[in-house]
This record gives C-alpha cells, sequence and structure tokens, in this order.
C-alpha cells in the first residue's frame, strides 16, 4: 500500500506528523480519526528504535512516587487500563514481587507506596497489592533464601513495538498515508503552509504539502527542528539510553519481580517469550549518534550483578542471548541523577505562520493521552473541532468481543484463543496461541482462504509461513527479515542463526 501511494510525487494533506515512534503513531491516528487527512512518515521502520526497546510494561512508575511525580502516576494509572481494554491482544496484566531487600527502602515505606499506587486511580482490571511469604509462594523458589518476605502488585506488559505498528494500522484505517523509511530531509513555511520534501529508500523524492506539522522525532526532535525546520525552540530533551538482556528462563512462573538495587534503582526481571527472561533496564546518559544504540560491557555487568543479587542461580554475560539498548528522549529537567529525570512530557505549539507542533518527552503508557492532548492542540488551529474518541476505541485487533474496548476481552481472551482453535483445528495451538497474541480479531483477515497448511505457502522457516509474511508486506509495512523477525514478531529469539538471511533471500526471491 505505501507503493501505492509512491506513485505520486506530490501530497496535499492537513497534518504532516514526522517520526514513526509511538508518538508519531499515536498523534496520526488520533488525528485521522477526527477528519483530518494526515501524512506520516518514518526515516527507517515503525518502532525501529526506542519505542521497540522499552521494558514493554504498561505502568503507572511506582518509583516515580519517590519523585513525588503524583500527577504523572495517576495519568499512566488512568491510561493502563484504558490501554489493556482497547488492545487485549498485545498487552496483559502482570503480577510484580518486589523481595523485601533489608538496608534498603524499609517495608513502611514500600507499603505506603503501593497503598498510593492502589488508590491513586481506579481500578477494574487489576487486584491490589499486597504483602508476600516468599518461603510458601511460588515466586520465593528461585530466589536466595535470605528473601523472606515481599510484596506483590499489579501493572500491565505490552508488546511495544507491535503497539506502534498497530496505531500506525489504525491511522490507516481512518485515511491517513504511512510512509517508511521515509525521511523529510526539510519542512519550510511557504504561502501559510508546510512544504517538505521527503526522501525515499530507492532515492525517489516527493512533496508533501500541509496545513499543519507535528515533530515527533523522539532523540532527533531538537535536530529536525534546527536542521530540517530551521525553528528555534527553548525546549530540550535529554538522551538517557537504556539497555536490557535476555537469558534462558530464570523461573517458571508467570510473575515478574521489581528489584531494588545498592545505587537506589531498580530493575525488573520479566519472563519473556515463553523461554526467556527479559533483565533491565539501565539509566546512562548518553551523547553518542542515536541510530545504532548498543549496550556496554559495563551495562551487562551492572543487570547480571543485579541478578546475581537475588536469584539462585546466578548468570553472567556469557548467559546473555539477546540485547538491547534504545535512547529516551527525556524533558530535560535539570535533575542530576538520569534515573530522576522526569517522564513526563510537553507539547510545544509554534503558530509563527503554519503550525508546528513538537513533542519533548513522554512515556510509552502514556502514549494515548499525549496523542490526545496534541490533535486537541493543533487541530483548532486547522479549523477542526471534533473531540477526542480514541479512549473508546479498539486498537486493531482488539475488537475480541464487540466493536467497543471492554473487560471481557481482557479477562476471557483464553477463551477466544478456545474459539480460533475451534474454528482453525489445524493449526498448532502454540502457532494459533501466537497468532491470537500478534493480531487478536485480524487473525482472521491472516488466515482469509485457508484451509489447510498448504494453504499458508511456503514454510520459510520454522513457524514461519508464506501468508504471514505476505500480510506483514501488505497491511503492516514490513519489508525485510529484521522488520519481520524482530519487530513485527520476536521469532528471531526462536530460530537458529543464519534464519534472517533466509528469510531475506525468500523476500528478494519474490521480487
Amino acid at each position: 500500500m505505501q507503493e501505492e501511494h509512491k506513485q505520486s510525487n506530490h501530497h496535499d494533506c492537513d497534518l504532516l506528523v514526522v517520526g514513526g515512534g509511538i508518538n508519531g503513531a499515536g498523534i496520526a491516528r488520533d488525528a485521522a480519526g477526527r477528519g483530518l487527512s494526515v501524512v506520516l512518515c518514518e526515516q527507517h521502520d515503525l518502532a525501529a528504535h526506542t519505542s521497540s526497546s522499552s521494558s514493554k510494561l504498561i505502568h503507572g512508575g511506582l518509583r516515580y512516587l519517590e519523585h513525588y511525580e503524583f500527577g504523572l502516576v495517576r495519568k499512566a494509572l488512568i491510561e493502563r487500563e484504558v490501554l489493556l481494554r482497547s488492545a487485549p491482544h498485545i498487552m496483559w496484566p502482570m503480577r510484580f514481587v518486589m523481595p523485601h531487600d533489608e538496608g534498603q527502602r524499609p517495608a513502611w515505606l514500600i507499603r505506603l507506596g503501593m497503598f498510593l499506587y492502589d488508590h491513586l486511580a481506579r481500578r477494574e482490571l487489576l487486584p491490589g497489592s499486597r504483602t508476600l511469604d516468599l518461603r510458601r509462594h511460588a515466586s520465593g523458589a528461585p530466589l536466595k533464601p535470605q528473601f523472606k518476605r515481599g510484596f506483590v502488585y499489579s501493572d500491565g506488559w505490552v508488546d511495544d513495538a507491535r503497539l506502534v505498528v498497530l496505531n500506525a494500522l489504525g491511522a490507516a484505517d481512518q485515511g491517513a498515508r504511512v510512509f517508511t523509511r521515509t525521511r523529510c530531509t526539510s519542512l519550510k513555511r511557504e504561502d501559510g503552509a508546510w512544504l517538505a520534501e521527503l526522501q525515499h529508500a530507492d532515492g525517489s523524492v516527493s512533496t508533501v504539502r500541509a496545513r499543519g506539522a507535528v515533530n515527533a522525532a523522539g532523540p532527533w526532535v531538537a535536530r529536525f527542528l534546527g536542521e530540517a525546520a530551521q525553528v528555534r525552540s527553548t525546549k530540550s530533551v535529554r538522551l538517557i539510553k537504556g539497555s536490557h538482556i535476555v537469558v534462558r528462563r530464570l523461573f517458571e512462573h508467570d510473575h515478574a519481580y521489581i528489584f531494588q538495587n545498592p545505587d537506589g534503582r531498580i530493575v525488573f526481571a520479566i519472563p519473556y517469550e515463553r523461554d526467556f527472561t527479559l533483565i533491565g533496564t539501565t539509566d546512562v546518559e548518553y551523547q553518542g549518534p542515536t541510530e545504532n544504540v548498543v549496550i556496554s560491557e559495563e551495562e551487562i555487568d551492572y543487570l547480571c550483578t543485579l541478578s546475581n543479587r537475588y536469584f539462585s542461580r546466578p548468570i553472567s554475560p556469557g548467559d546473555v542471548v539477546w540485547s538491547y539498548s534504545g535512547v529516551r528522549p527525556l524533558l530535560e529537567d535539570a535533575a542530576a541523577d538520569a534515573s530522576a529525570v522526569t517522564r513526563d512530557y510537553q507539547l510545544d505549539l509554534n503558530t509563527d505562520g503554519a503550525p508546528l507542533l513538537s513533542v519533548f518527552g513522554g512515556k510509552i503508557t502514556t502514549f494515548r493521552k499525549l496523542a490526545e492532548e496534541a490533535v486537541d492542540l493543533i487541530a483548532p488551529t486547522l479549523g477542526n473541532q471534533r473531540g477526542p474518541w480514541t479512549a473508546n476505541a479498539c486498537l486493531p485487533g482488539g475488537d475480541l468481543f464487540g466493536p467497543k474496548p471492554d473487560n471481557r476481552s481482557v479477562r476471557e481472551f483464553d477463551g477466544f484463543v478456545q474459539q480460533l482453535q475451534a474454528r482453525y483445528s489445524w493449526l498448532s495451538p502454540a502457532l494459533l496461541q501466537r497468532y491470537a497474541r500478534a493480531y487478536g480479531s485480524r487473525v482472521h483477515q491472516l488466515l482469509d482462504g485457508c484451509t489447510s497448511l498448504q494453504d499458508m505457502g511456503d514454510q520459510i522457516l520454522d513457524g514461519l509461513f508464506a501468508a504471514e509474511v505476505k500480510y506483514l508486506q501488505q497491511h503492516e509495512w514490513a519489508t525485510c527479515a529484521a522488520d519481520i523477525l524482530w519487530r513485527r514478531s520476536k521469532l528471531g529469539l526462536h530460530l537458529p542463526a543464519g534464519s534472517a538471511a533466509l528469510l531475506d533471500g525468500w523476500l528478494a526471491a519474490q521480487i
């Protein structure tokens, strides 16, 4: 569908959104749903950087309470359940265990924090916090024996990269034109509008004339303002690198852990992709290039050391099967400690001519609210007075039991999978479970016309059939193995070395 749009080298629209991370995709969806014509461009793949490098949590941010960010935590806690209802296939509730570490935060302070966490916003889907006897609870078994007491509370898990893709897909469903691997090289005000030049991966160039523009370039937000748009802003972002490691599964149960470190930071250990444990994150000031960010040896050692402080089974750098790093563009607030920098956001609307809205900061949990506030600001400057709508709308595939978000879709996801199994009994339960989690109700679109495995086409790799690859190409802007194996899915974790080259070869042969 991207190629169809590129057949014309000029596009007129109400709003040009630059940046295909979670904020840009969310803004494009919200704006398109209010009737604005939208063009979204992303210089690489959707969620290629920061938005696929998170801790993959939908959470209020328990530790932000220590920095008195009660407004941010409340906003995030409200959004937590809104998001869970909107996309129960890629998000679900998770219980988090905090072992009490003598010498760290006192027990009374943790209990107070969890009480606030339970009551700052209304909860319908998630159970509240309580104390745990780790000697009797399953979560205590993998821990060292000195951890006898702990606390458990609720938050949510999300497939962050797919969350971005679903927002872009939702924008396209509302009429937006989405261009990936397309860089906005210049943005100039001309005759009361913005004239943008877009450079595509194949070297071709197209232009966009837009009545308004949004700069949601994430780590590149300031650079885009200065270089492409040549607009000055008094706001800036502080680049903080966060890194994660993935090791073979360290525990059998479905709870996650939140660990305290002597330096005051906290780190999560999360069940991941059935066979693995995800450990992170670090918070490191970052000054280097933002395109290809990698974990350092010091960060790997830091995460392994913290894991070994709590788990009986030790890990070392040699146990790391995968790692990823992202640069978070946090709103500059002069905090001395990188982990204390606010995760809140600010929106800067420049109306010295055609409107330009720039997004500074933010966190994945509050993306929908950020997008809503962004469109509330810029839409009236374009003569659009339509109100917010996304709080009561499902993301693509989230309408498991009806068109509106509801608690049933979250609580009865297993029932949805059972319905699929009855309908597509020729698919293995493991494969169908993966499809259900990735595509939700749109699994029917993926499997349209298929009544057997033979109808799915080539099995290119173990568990990856041609029908799925073609769906991802046609509907989700996937163009290469990295898109398919690491962002549209995490199949890369489960497949042997060389799988990406095999898939890229298959894709090339289709052309």
